[in-house]
């Protein structure tokens, strides 16, 4: 019988060779042998399952192992990609990594210069845009930047532009308008982000009480939610928890 160190270095091992085969970051390779069993989970959930199912879900659960671990690999990848061949879809790639890592600024502008000629109305370039002058606190264009989401049936109607929209709106103090742009984020939005910045509005203006009643309402979501989304979900709990304080 194979001892249990023994099985633990076999999988490993076997992890490693994955690594090398299919060209993975070498760093994966002292992650796995250095932190076993762990590391090789890691790589497991975070690499290999997403490769053999190519779910939504084990997408997504790879893209937050991935993120957790090195936060600026999307962007150095993109910046590589956009310099070897200057697209388009390139410069939306390393426009949305650079928001991803705090960089609106950047993000802004690489939007901006993206959305030319036929891309000029893409209505991913103008909410990728408009969500960045948000961050950036530039609400008036923002709206300006959205509203040519409304020619747009898909982009104007989208629950990821109801949220640019009421976060321009909350910014400029339209609360009825904001309020309901958030409520309509809410209702069709995953995750968490909607439901913390409509709790956030709501602490603001007045209403502590349906403020508290949505952080409970976000607590049950971080306990039923997969370990690796509990960190971002728990960021979006405690932004709202801020605005009550």
């Amino acid at each position: 019988m194979i001892p249990v160190f023994g099985l633990s270095l076999l999988f490993s091992i076997a992890l490693c060779v994955h690594v090398v085969r299919t060209r993975q970051e070498m760093w994966w390779l002292l992650i796995i042998l250095m932190l076993q069993p762990l590391g090789g989970i890691v790589y497991l959930v975070a690499i290999v399952l997403p490769g053999a199912f190519g779910s939504t879900t084990a997408r997504r659960a790879s893209a937050a192992a991935r993120a957790q671990l090195d936060p600026g690999r999307d962007y150095r990848e993109a910046a590589a990609d956009l310099s070897q061949t200057p697209t388009v879809q390139n410069q939306m790639r390393l426009a949305k990594a650079a928001a991803s890592l705090g960089r609106h600024e950047e993000a802004e502008r690489l939007y901006a210069q993206a959305a030319q000629g036929i891309h000029a109305d893409d209505p991913v370039l103008l909410l990728g845009r408009a969500q960045a002058l948000n961050e950036l606190r530039r609400y008036d264009e923002a709206l300006a930047v959205l509203a040519r989401l409304e020619t747009d049936a898909d982009g104007g109607a989208s629950p990821q532009a109801a949220l640019a929209y009421a976060r321009a709106y909350d910014g400029l103090g339209r609360q009825a308008e904001a309020e309901e742009a958030y409520r309509s984020a809410v209702e069709r939005l995953p995750g968490l982000e909607a439901m913390a910045r409509f709790a956030a509005f709501l602490a603001r203006t007045g209403r502590g009480a349906q403020a508290r009643d949505l952080i409970t309402e976000m607590d049950r979501h971080i306990d039923r939610a997969a370990p690796q989304f509990r960190k971002e979900y728990r960021g979006w709990r405690d932004l709202a928890a801020r605005a009550l304080a």
